[in-house]
Parts: C-alpha cells; structure tokens; sequence
C-alpha cells in the first residue's frame, strides 16, 4: 500500500497498532464505533487511557499509537458495543468488548480485528 494512497483513506501507514470491525450481520463495516485504547501499568497494575476514538466509514481505525508510544506490555482495546447496536437499532448481549493482548516485540505491526454480531463476537490477531 503506498503512503498517497493510504493517507487519501484516512489511514496512518506509520501506526502500529490498528483495528478493523466489521459488522457481520449486515455484512457492513462497523462505522462509528466508540473505542479506548489502555495499558497496564506494571508499577501500580492500573489501565492508563492512550486513546479515545471512533471507526470510520471503513470500520477502521488507524494510528492508535503512534511509534513512539510503543512499548512492550499488556494493552486493552475496549469497544462500546452496546452503543453501536442502539444506534443500529438492535440490542446486544454483550454491552461491551474487551480485547486484552500483549505486546513483546515494538518493532512489529499490530492489527486487532473484531468481528461482531449482536449475540456474538470474534476477534484474532491480524496482518
């Protein structure tokens, strides 16, 4: 992927970390999706908030990090589903998602997909 092309989409090649959700019972991405970004302090073992944001029109949302707040460790995406379904117009079982995963080596790319449904929900690791 060029970086012309994706700036022009809203995307930050240089980020690494990103995530991408889609809704699966349209088939659609997930757009507008509230999300936070944490990570676990070891001194006082607290989450501390990185980033606050939104999915766009893609269901993505890049540059999460940027590379200099990259770090090894543990870090949690939390993502609001309960509101998305609202808006959307259904209710879901699951109010919220919480993917916790680690990070142990700070020069690789990270890329955390979600896969949703209003009873169900997937995720693994990307590329």
């Amino acid at each position: 992927m060029s970086g012309s092309w994706a700036r022009s989409r809203g995307m930050e090649a240089s980020s690494p970390l990103t995530t991408h959700v889609l809704d699966t019972a349209s088939g659609l991405p997930a757009r507008g999706l509230y999300l936070c970004l944490f990570r676990l302090e070891d001194c006082n073992e607290q989450w501390t908030e990185l980033r606050r944001s939104y999915t766009n029109a893609d269901g993505r949302c890049p540059g999460l990090l940027s590379p200099e707040q990259m770090k090894a460790g543990t870090y949690k995406l939390f993502f609001d589903t309960e509101g998305y379904w609202k808006k959307m117009g259904y209710t879901s079982f699951y109010p919220y998602v919480e993917v916790v995963f680690t990070i142990t080596n700070e020069a690789d790319k990270f890329h955390v997909p979600l896969l949703l449904s209003p009873c169900s929900y997937t995720t693994y690791r990307g590329s």
